[in-house]
């Protein structure tokens, strides 16, 4: 007998399917049955989602002003929101999460309308465009940056942290141990569930300009895009260096476990996960985000001691390679990163969630949700 059913809503990336898998593994614990509404590119990610089912609902983004693009835009979403209607009015939710992505307004948004407890869970620092859109309607938000205070919807906001997968609470539990003078040292390159061309261009000439003793030590991990695995794992195979080079690790979290240090972008999901492990990391945020998410996301690890933030526009190879090479040479400074970046990590972030969740499905006020919430 379940308590009843919850559903899911994120977009079809890594960033949006993790924390809502974390959720999902949790809710399933607790006895609730879960349900997933996503678009077509989740395959990727939610082979191993713990769903009863996984519903493929029409969306679509507004990234054109072209009135046409807009309107077939504004088609789409409302196609899926009368599919997110039959769908709820077919598995009856006591409650509907969406994590963020424009895949999840269409069952929020239908939620809403039918009077469903609704709870939107922001992974990041800087709101996303699709939680703006549904924030005013929602019944709360959960943030993982998230400052409640300087938001309009503050009211509304109760910081759980990012729910991080089991094999990320996992992989927390080995400790880190830092690559003294002369012994294996282990980078780990990867720039978020759609790869990054960057480090692809920047990262094994930077290991190329090492002193010869320094890049003698190294062992790499990178992530790829899938065009550019050959150039790559050839880059490194030309100086010597034991590599593995692939577009995606389905044990990403058990890599970061064991990386000396990491070399990443500043998704959401990747800095929850560097803190709750805790791993040093030299972050570079997608300087393109139209948010510039990724820049506060880092920042604020930085702040804390975490890990060191820098710009891609600021990195040459020459400044890349000497980044690499103070970080081989330093063992306690990676030692307190990595320190730093655990003590702000939210292990727990999870837990409060799924209490989030069970409080608004038993349609408790927003402020007995607040002063109940145990940190």
């Amino acid at each position: 007998m379940t308590k009843g059913t919850v559903l899911l809503a994120a977009g079809g990336t890594g960033g949006h399917l993790f924390p809502a898998e974390a959720l999902a593994h949790e809710l399933a614990d607790r006895g609730w049955e879960v349900h997933l509404a996503t678009d077509d590119r989740a395959g990727r990610f939610a082979g191993n989602f713990p769903a009863k089912a996984i519903h493929p609902i029409a969306s679509a983004t507004f990234g054109s002003r072209n009135p046409l693009k807009m309107a077939g835009a504004f088609w789409t979403i409302w196609q899926g929101v009368r599919q997110s209607s039959g769908l709820i009015r077919q598995i009856k939710p006591a409650a509907v999460v969406g994590f963020g992505g424009y895949p999840t307004l269409p069952p929020l948004y239908a939620a809403t309308r039918r009077g469903v407890p609704t709870l939107i869970h922001e992974q990041n620092a800087v709101m996303g465009r699709a939680n703006k859109a549904l924030a005013g309607r929602v019944t709360a938000i959960a943030g993982g940056f998230l400052d409640g205070k300087s938001s309009s919807y503050g009211s509304k906001i109760i910081v759980t942290g990012n729910p991080v997968r089991p094999a990320v609470l996992e992989a927390a539990r080995i400790p880190y141990v830092a690559s003294g003078p002369g012994e294996p040292f282990r980078l780990l390159v990867f720039g978020g569930s759609q790869g990054a061309q960057f480090f692809s261009d920047a990262v094994p000439p930077a290991v190329a300009a090492l002193p010869e003793p320094l890049r003698r030590r190294l062992s790499v991990v990178q992530q790829a895009r899938a065009e550019d695995i050959d150039r790559v794992t050839a880059a490194y195979a030309e100086l010597g260096i034991e590599a593995h080079v692939q577009p995606f690790f389905k044990d990403m979290a058990a890599r970061i476990a064991a990386a000396h240090l990491v070399i990443a972008r500043s998704g959401a999901s990747t800095v929850s996960e560097l803190a709750v492990i805790g791993r040093p990391a030299l972050l570079v945020p997608y300087p393109y985000a139209l948010d510039h998410d990724q820049a506060a996301n880092a920042i604020t690890l930085a702040e804390l001691g975490g890990a060191e933030v820098h710009p891609q526009g600021t990195l040459s190879v020459e400044s890349l390679s000497a980044l690499i090479g103070r970080c081989l040479m330093d063992p306690d400074r990676l030692a307190t990163m990595a320190e730093a970046a655990k003590a702000a990590g939210k292990p727990d972030a999870v837990r409060l969630l799924a209490d989030m969740t069970e409080a608004i499905a038993a349609r408790k006020p927003i402020k007995t949700m607040k002063e109940g919430m145990r940190p």
